[in-house]
């Protein structure tokens, strides 16, 4: 571990502390939701049905768990939460984007999200369309507004491209369209899943940890890495899992879609009592590589167990 992160794990006064989760998140997700409200168009500006459904689709509602990661991220290395407010509000616009465009007809088709209505089936499936695209745009624009240096807008907006990317995000949701009807083997699905889902929860957690006023060393990053690789595929098997085990009330969404529209889930390869040990052992595994960065990274473990403890 490189000196200038010791310092900041372990003050010279002992280790440091974190605020307790149960007042800590709270804070957290209203500062999100704030902060949304800044960088996202005001409904009435023109063109006011569109920017009333970027707003629809991304405010009052969801676990925020991309925009927490940030924030538990920045923690580490000191950042300031003006910054991760904007950063954390980018990275929750791709997402709503993501998920204004999954629940298409020509996608999942689906028309409960967050227990509501679906952006389409409120808006129409054309201004849906626009409405991600507008989203996703936005999601740029915020960095590009952050109270944050060059080189650190540059490190996010690179971070963000590559998560949501035909590399990342969009390539994962090619595969799982190309996927439908088909048995995937172990290592396939988890490399969709790695994409599909992973990839926006690692730059979550990576735009988190360049927030800060320095460069990310080394030891921080190879620890960060390992992490995100637990916790994103933790958080896609327990979403299999509770797809099969959960009604609409819980879930926000209609539940049992993936069975009916014969998608590949990790339910289906393993069976459920496999996939709950799987996502029990990848909540040990994020566990693990936390352990090297002290008791400043108590919400990132926190946030794993969060995870994982979503299907009890």
């Amino acid at each position: 571990m490189s000196e200038a992160f010791q310092v900041r794990a372990d003050s010279p006064d002992g280790p440091a502390m974190t605020e307790p989760l149960e007042t800590w998140m709270p804070r957290i997700l209203q500062r999100t939701e704030q902060a949304l409200d800044r960088y996202l168009p005001p409904k009435d500006m023109e063109p006011t049905v569109l920017h009333d459904g970027m707003r629809y689709a991304t405010l009052g509602g969801g676990k925020r768990l991309r925009a927490l990661l940030c924030h538990a991220a920045g923690e580490l290395v000191d950042a300031e939460e003006a910054v991760l407010d904007g950063a954390a509000s980018a990275v929750e616009m791709i997402h709503a984007y993501s998920l204004v465009h999954d629940d298409l007809p020509a996608m999942d088709n689906d028309l409960l999200r967050r227990g509501q209505p679906t952006v389409h089936v409120r808006y129409g499936e054309a201004m849906a369309i626009l409405v991600g695209d507008g989203l996703q745009a936005q999601a740029f624009a915020a960095i590009s507004e952050l109270p944050a240096s060059p080189s650190q807008k540059v490190a996010l907006l690179k971070e963000l491209a590559s998560a949501s990317s035909s590399l990342g995000m969009v390539g994962g949701q090619a595969i799982d369209l190309a996927s439908v009807g088909h048995v995937l083997t172990r290592d396939q699905l988890e490399q969709m899943h790695r994409l599909k889902t992973g990839a926006l929860l690692r730059a979550s957690i990576f735009m988190g940890a360049h927030c800060g006023p320095a460069p990310v060393p080394a030891s921080l990053h190879a620890a960060l890495d390992d992490y995100q690789r637990a916790v994103g595929l933790a958080f896609q098997v327990v979403d299999d899992i509770l797809d099969v085990t959960s009604d609409a009330a819980t879930l926000g969404k209609t539940p049992g879609k993936d069975a009916q529209d014969n998608k590949p889930t990790y339910v289906a390869l393993l069976g459920l009592d496999a996939s709950r040990a799987l996502a029990e052992e990848l909540g040990k595994r994020a566990r693990a590589a936390l352990a090297p960065l002290g008791p400043r990274a108590g919400h990132l473990h926190d946030l794993a167990d969060m995870v994982v403890h979503r299907i009890r």
